[in-house]
């Protein structure tokens, strides 16, 4: 009988992209893949979108760190999210769950642990997840890209594997994101923008307010996110805005010399296997759990990347660090090619379907 592989993940495309990766692995190995999501989330539109996979929804609350009557309501969600999930796994009886992190997640772990299946948990942050922690204890086996992560985690399932090798990004041709962003060859340095997969405001409206500045020195391609895009400034030369981007993204790095970043682990991970520069802009502990502010820590310890937080960022100091990352760009780079640990996405299922 063809084995079976339950994936599930959502909220943000950083629980969302590692699934990605796996399963036309899956399917290439003759092992069936299913996902779990939830109802509305952007996990539902770029599974079917990008897959054509089986999708199955279920009832998934959030999971809040601080006191609010929601946390009261989202728990029978929560309840209902295992009862879905129940069902389904019983119906598929999958050999084996892979979760990727994010509030749906949680219901569909709890449900494998009762039916006695095998579920094994990725963590890809400095730190784990709210999400993550809670599954963590119904979890088979957890595997981290951090090798600090394994020291939150229960030491006799979780291991330390680093980052999924990614191959798809380094194809990417300079010539098309000439057209693509129709800018014109000149000696300007470009710069990447982006603020992950659903954008940032802050990043945004501080490129907006200093655009003059900026495109005076530099060729930007700003990745506003989704319905996020300036219409006042569609038309600066040297100036390319997209709100979301999928098989582009590789042709808009070739072209760029840095990339001004968020510091989610999936995409900061995936521009260090291309040795490209970066500048940091984490998420401010006043905005998140503050597992930006600790992964862009780690790049800027060994060397990786440079970073500023939210609360010191103006204009001078972007340019300073920028002048830094350009003008010793082979001693960032020599430290990105120094060993770091990486696992091909085939290696990874491997393991999964022998947990």
């Amino acid at each position: 009988m063809a084995k079976k592989i339950i994936f599930t993940g959502g909220g943000t495309m950083g629980h969302v992209t590692l699934n990605l990766k796996l399963i036309p692995v899956a399917q290439k190995s003759g092992i069936t893949p299913i996902y779990i999501g939830s109802k509305k989330g952007l996990e539902k539109d770029f599974i079917k979108k990008e897959t054509g996979i089986k999708y199955c929804s279920i009832s998934s609350g959030k999971l809040r760190r601080y006191l609010s009557f929601e946390n009261l309501k989202d728990i029978f969600k929560v309840i209902k999210g295992i009862f879905d999930a129940y069902k389904i796994l019983k119906k598929e009886k999958p050999d084996v769950v892979f979760s990727k992190g994010g509030f749906v997640t949680v219901p569909v772990v709890i449900a494998s642990k009762l039916l006695n299946i095998k579920t094994v948990i990725h963590e890809s942050d400095y730190t784990p997840g709210l999400a993550n922690k809670v599954a963590s204890k119904f979890a088979s086996k957890i595997y981290t890209t951090f090798e600090e992560t394994t020291d939150y985690l229960p030491d006799s399932k979780t291991e330390y594997i680093g980052t999924i090798k990614e191959d798809s990004l380094s194809n990417g041709d300079s010539e098309k994101a000439y057209e693509l962003t129709g800018f014109e060859k000149n000696e300007k340095p470009t710069i990447l923008i982006t603020g992950g997969s659903t954008g940032s405001l802050f990043i945004n409206q501080f490129i907006w307010d200093n655009i003059d500045a900026l495109l005076s020195q530099f060729n930007i391609i700003h990745l506003t996110g989704k319905n996020k895009v300036n219409k006042n400034l569609t038309h600066i030369d040297q100036y390319k805005q997209f709100d979301y981007v999928t098989t582009e993204f590789s042709h808009l790095l070739a072209l760029s010399d840095i990339v001004i970043s968020r510091a989610g682990s999936n995409m900061i991970f995936e521009l260090l296997s291309l040795n490209k520069l970066m500048l940091l802009i984490p998420l401010s502990k006043e905005k998140s759990r503050g597992d930006q502010l600790l992964n862009a820590k780690h790049f800027q310890k060994h060397g990786y990347a440079e970073m500023i937080e939210e609360e010191a960022l103006d204009l001078q100091k972007l340019l300073d660090r920028l002048e830094l990352l350009s003008s010793h760009s082979s001693r960032y780079i020599d430290s990105m090619n120094k060993d770091h640990k990486q696992i091909e996405p085939e290696d990874l299922l491997q393991k999964i379907m022998s947990t």
